[in-house]
């Protein structure tokens, strides 16, 4: 199969049926995209297919042959964080963090769809990615303060 991960290409000669989460930890070492529950109930694993959210704990390699994936390792870099990423720095919402690189990346998906959602529509977006510590209040202020800074 071939891949692009985080703007490099891949050839792989795995299984179909074997999930992208795994593909991706296991066979190109990155870690940022985490194993929550594996029923794409949580959000953990959270990563961008061909520009959208999508849970890779359920997509099979086979269904992302060609595609383009992007991690939270290639969201942005040190020297220049994507939006959501200062944000999420900047209104401290990371307390244990084993949520926050899906968090972060279904935020992104979010404002590249609706660049200026309600809070009702950042709830509806963002509920299908838990915290166990409970810091929802901190990652809509994180949304709210990104919006801000990709519109000024």
């Amino acid at each position: 199969m071939r891949i692009t991960v985080d703007g490099t290409p891949h050839e792989l000669d795995i299984e179909a049926d074997m999930p992208l989460l795994w593909l991706l930890r296991d066979e190109l070492g990155i870690h940022g995209p985490k194993y929550g529950c594996g029923i794409a109930q949580c959000g953990a694993c959270t990563v961008h297919l061909d520009g959208l959210a999508v849970r890779s704990c359920q997509i099979t390699a086979g269904e992302a042959d060609g595609a383009e994936i992007t991690t939270i390792e290639g969201l942005g870099t040190p020297e220049a964080l994507h939006p959501v990423q200062q944000a999420w720095i900047e209104e401290q919402v990371a307390q244990c963090g084993y949520c926050q690189s899906g968090q972060i990346m279904q935020a992104a998906s979010l404002l590249v769809l609706n660049p200026n959602p309600t809070d009702d529509e950042i709830d509806a977006a963002m509920s299908g990615n838990l915290c166990r510590c409970a810091s929802y209040p901190r990652i809509r202020a994180a949304i709210r303060r990104a919006i801000q800074a990709e519109g000024a």
